[in-house]
């Protein structure tokens, strides 16, 4: 490559960094230029491309049926329903916590709002909240939190917004199966 070549595409390429905010030298001038950052990281391919495969079980609180998928380990609880453009009425998933105490979830990367039921050892609702998405923008300190209003919580039920006062679900309702039965559900 000639002398006069070879300026010519190391001025491109300041440009090129200059034009996206990108402060990094790049020493070698046919070396791609590193991606710029961008205001949120893409989804893991393993959340965003490939949904989870989760044992499911049909739940039954009052006359209201709800499809629902367990998430049992700490990966599963981790992902939840992260990158979830839609979910159908009827359908939620119970997180299996990993012991009895004050619950707290927030909605990084959920992107749709949602209800959560906080849930005692016997499967008896405690106290519903609902979560609206964060900011994607938003910093994991930044993001709001929503804390169960008891320090008796075994399973949260997530479903979609306001489908426990749709249902006329309440505090105090039993779910059915009770909780014995979510631990052996297969997928």
């Amino acid at each position: 490559m000639n002398s006069l070549r070879m300026k010519h595409v190391l001025l491109l390429l300041c440009l090129g960094f200059l034009a996206t905010g990108c402060q990094q030298q790049v020493d070698n001038p046919t070396q791609t230029p590193p991606t710029p950052p961008t205001a949120q990281a893409p989804a893991p391919a393993s959340t965003a491309n490939q949904p989870q495969v989760l044992p499911t079980i049909d739940l039954n609180i009052d006359r209201a049926t709800l499809h629902t998928e367990i998430a049992a380990n700490e990966s599963q609880r981790e992902i939840g329903l992260m990158y979830v453009t839609k979910m159908p009425d009827n359908a939620g998933m119970i997180f299996l916590l990993p012991a009895v105490s004050q619950a707290t979830f927030w909605m990084k990367n959920t992107l749709i709002p949602l209800s959560v039921a906080f849930i005692d050892p016997k499967g008896v609702i405690l106290d519903i909240h609902d979560m609206q998405p964060a900011d994607p923008t938003a910093r994991d300190q930044d993001l709001p939190i929503t804390r169960s209003d008891n320090d008796q919580v075994a399973y949260a039920l997530e479903t979609n917004l306001h489908w426990f006062a749709l249902n006329g679900i309440k505090p105090g309702d039993k779910i059915e199966p009770g909780p014995d039965a979510w631990g052996k559900a297969q997928p």
